[in-house]
């Protein structure tokens, strides 16, 4: 869920000390940061780089353009690159199916490079694709310079804009998160003990199922780390569990990294709970609407309303729908129309979501609409 959250006001619980130059903790099922440092600031993102490279490559997968089991070729560039390897060459041809699992388990950047080659032709205009795709999708602080993360000038991002593009990875491609869970793979043919995905909360946490580590020495070492964990309040299945997300940038080692991503997931699980406000597909508000077809317009959101609050906090909520008045027809499906106000018993506000339009209202005829203009100007 998405909405316009609110920097943490009074009663809000006090984030622990986190050892690291920036992080934020997001709850994914209610869209709220719970807790940030230097969330905005410019960082090297190190292979973090690849949850972007993932993103295009998933796009491609999921347009068509190519397939799963299409093989791309390895050129010398991608064979020669420094760093983290999945250990192919130029003799091999490797299905894409490999190359993404060599380049989100082992983090490979031969094999990033192969895959930016084979879907764009060349590195430089995958470049290109990734930064267009980052302005789409709003990250504002984020600049690509390189599709693997080596240090490069002006190759930057910032924790925040790391969040929205994990959190969008996830949800735009449901179908392809379930590879971030890999905890061991090679390549046939490859060396046996470069098999180990280096997110350690994998072998940790059971709960956690994804996603990426990073690490230069100018960037430190960074992880964005996923959690899902069923929690009372939200529902039976899959209804009842709650996504968290956390950024950890610039930790001091592979296992401060995991410990510090650990420590956030934990508190923000216990100092917050999860309060499901409104069902997905059940309106928030019903108001008059004049010039329509329906006297009616259902607002709220697709995905049903979810809010995190301070432990104990959720029975005491307090919510008010803000929109304009009149509503006038036609209204589309989707379109945003007012906010739902979240607030706890003090005052504090939680959270303003953004509501939308369930259903199109059309205009009504022409008689309707000189009827309906007659009772507003009598109002």
């Amino acid at each position: 869920m998405t909405g316009a959250v609110l920097p943490a006001v009074a009663q809000m619980p006090v984030a622990p000390e986190v050892a690291a130059r920036a992080y934020l903790l997001l709850d994914v099922t209610s869209g709220q940061v719970l807790a940030a440092k230097e969330a905005d600031q410019p960082v090297e993102p190190a292979s973090l780089t690849k949850l972007m490279t993932a993103y295009i490559v998933f796009d491609a997968l999921k347009s068509g353009k190519i397939s799963l089991t299409q093989t791309f070729g390895v050129s010398e560039r991608a064979w020669k690159m420094p760093g983290s390897r999945m250990f192919i060459d130029p003799k091999m041809q490797v299905p894409v199916e490999d190359l993404i699992k060599g380049m989100i388990v082992q983090s490979g950047n031969d094999a990033t490079v192969a895959l930016a080659e084979g879907v764009a032709g060349s590195v430089e205009r995958f470049v290109q694709l990734m930064n267009e795709q980052g302005k789409v999708l709003g990250l504002k602080g984020t600049s690509y310079r390189n599709p693997e993360g080596l240090t490069e000038a002006g190759h930057t991002t910032t924790a925040r804009d790391l969040a929205t593009l994990a959190t969008r990875l996830m949800s735009d491609f449901p179908q392809y998160v379930p590879y971030y869970a890999i905890q061991r793979y090679r390549y046939p043919g490859t060396p046996a003990t470069n098999d180990t995905n280096r997110n350690l909360l994998l072998f940790r946490d059971p709960s956690v199922d994804g996603l990426k580590t990073g690490h230069t020495n100018a960037a430190g070492y960074c992880l964005v780390a996923t959690a899902r964990r069923q929690v009372p309040g939200l529902g039976e299945g899959a209804q009842g569990q709650r996504r968290l997300l956390s950024v950890v940038l610039g930790a001091t080692s592979e296992n401060a990294r995991a410990a510090e991503s650990q420590k956030l997931l934990n508190w923000g699980y216990t100092a917050f709970e999860a309060v499901r406000l409104f069902p997905a597909g059940t309106p928030v508000a019903t108001p008059r609407i004049w010039k329509g077809q329906a006297e009616q317009v259902k607002l709220g959101r697709p995905e049903g309303v979810v809010v995190s609050v301070p432990t104990g906090e959720g029975a005491k909520l307090k919510s008010e729908v803000i929109r304009p008045e009149p509503l006038v027809a036609p209204l589309t499906k989707g379109q945003a129309v007012g906010s739902l106000k979240v607030t706890m018993a003090s005052g504090a506000t939680v959270a303003e979501i953004p509501l939308t339009v369930m259903d199109t209202v059309e205009e009504s005829g022409v008689f309707g609409r000189a009827w309906d203009a007659i009772r507003l100007w009598i109002q």
